[in-house]
């Protein structure tokens, strides 16, 4: 039932009162107005296509459609009570260079030129011709009696019929107001569907939604690992300090403690129970966020990962560059968790972590000569991690046939965040 007034807005051509309502009156000055806008982007597109020979007039005409789009929407309005959306990103920092770039990259923006170059070319002659066969002709029929008094002997209707008597002029006039009230319909209709042409190029698409989806998942990754990282920096420089504190206390009790008694061993267990929850809470910290990954980037982080498994890994990591955060943190623990199942399942007696960055894309492989049949559906912890690499637009594959190797792949597209390489290179053949 929601869609009942929409479904009423569309049949209104049809209704008998569609004639005597403001819907001719608005679907004329629709295209009334096509007609002027049209002529004036037309003149604006022939400078710009001229300017375009000096390459002075690309950027302009590109947005330029930007332009004619904001008040297309407005114009829209006319016949089409429903508001059309800006289908423009807010761009991501101040500034005209940020704007453009941010404009560039849409579709939106080439939807609209494309509309720009539509408009200015072929729907405006259009939306003129309309008007003169659906207005202009029954307007020249209504007006014959006036046309007749100015002239004083006779007059000429449409260039072809030779009017030279009141009572004749009368009879134009009613033809013309039945011709008026029947080309309404048309009329109507024509704008009708020139409107929704204009929403359908100039509104929001699906696809501009799904991107924007895309956009805020990727905005919710950078917020949970910036609140990953304050979390590991406040139980680094909180909590472990106090426990540090506390086992330093106890060593300190204990030396004034009779040696041998009851009160020595309850405060060396103390000691030894804090030293244990220190080291957990340190494991913990590091699993968090390992400070080796902020410091010195993904390629000594990897490396630090691959000496902390139980079965050897050779790694060849190439002196990976400092990336964007977030993706050293998806790449790092995708890893980390690769590492742990050749540990856990694989049965391996040896793995090999290799890594490179070509400039656009890093590509990282964890492989080992184990069993194979990995499957990740079983719980490996690799499908949650999948799910964040998608959101940077990233893959993970497993191969991983009976008798092995398995072989993880991690691709996420990226540039380089800064000129400068991670300061060590983390390549070695690892533990063995």
């Amino acid at each position: 039932m929601e869609d009942a007034p929409e479904a009423r807005r569309a049949l209104a051509p049809w209704t008998p009162r569609f004639p005597f309502g403001a819907g001719p009156w608005r679907s004329a000055g629709y295209l009334a107005t096509g007609v002027v806008g049209g002529a004036v982007v037309c003149a604006v597109l022939l400078v710009l296509l001229l300017a375009s020979l000096l390459l002075v007039g690309i950027p302009l005409l590109l947005f330029g459609g930007v332009a004619v789009g904001g008040a297309e929407r407005l114009r829209l309005r006319l016949v089409d009570r429903r508001p059309v959306p800006d289908p423009h990103r807010v761009p991501a920092a101040p500034g005209l260079g940020a704007w453009v770039r941010t404009r560039a990259a849409e579709r939106s923006t080439w939807r609209e030129l494309a509309y720009g170059l539509l408009f200015g070319t072929v729907l405006w002659p259009l939306d003129a011709l309309v008007l003169a066969v659906a207005v202009g002709a029954p307007g020249t029929l209504l007006a014959a009696p006036v046309l007749l008094a100015a002239d004083g002997e006779e007059t000429k209707l449409l260039k072809s019929v030779l009017v030279t008597s009141y009572p004749g002029a009368f009879a134009g006039a009613l033809v013309g107001a039945a011709a008026l009230l029947l080309l309404s319909y048309p009329l109507g209709l024509y704008a009708a569907g020139r409107g929704a042409l204009a929403r359908a190029l100039l509104g929001g698409w699906p696809r501009d939604g799904l991107g924007e989806v895309i956009a805020s998942r990727a905005r919710l990754v950078d917020a949970f690992e910036a609140e990953r990282r304050r979390i590991e920096r406040d139980l680094h420089d909180g909590a472990q300090h106090r426990l540090v504190a506390l086992t330093m206390t106890l060593g300190l009790a204990r030396l004034d403690a009779p040696p041998g008694g009851p009160l020595a061993e309850r405060l060396a267990r103390a000691q030894e129970e804090a030293g244990q929850v220190l080291a957990e809470l340190r494991e913990l910290i590091h699993g968090i966020h390992p400070q080796v990954l902020a410091d010195y980037g993904l390629g000594p982080a990897l490396a630090d990962a691959a000496d902390r498994t139980a079965v050897p890994v050779d790694r060849e990591l190439d002196g990976l560059p400092r990336l964007p955060a977030a993706v050293e943190s998806a790449a790092y623990f995708a890893c980390r968790e690769a590492l742990a199942n050749v540990d856990r399942h694989s049965g391996a007696s040896r793995g090999r972590l290799t890594g490179r960055h070509d400039g656009r894309v890093l590509v990282l492989t964890v492989e080992d000569d184990g069993r194979g049949g990995a499957d990740p559906a079983r719980g490996s912890g690799l499908t949650g991690l999948a799910d964040r690499l998608a959101v940077l637009d990233g893959t993970l594959t497993i191969t991983s046939p009976p008798g092995g190797p398995t072989v993880l792949r991690v691709e996420i597209p990226c540039r380089v965040s800064s000129a400068s390489s991670s300061p060590r290179t983390a390549s070695s053949s690892g533990k063995g």
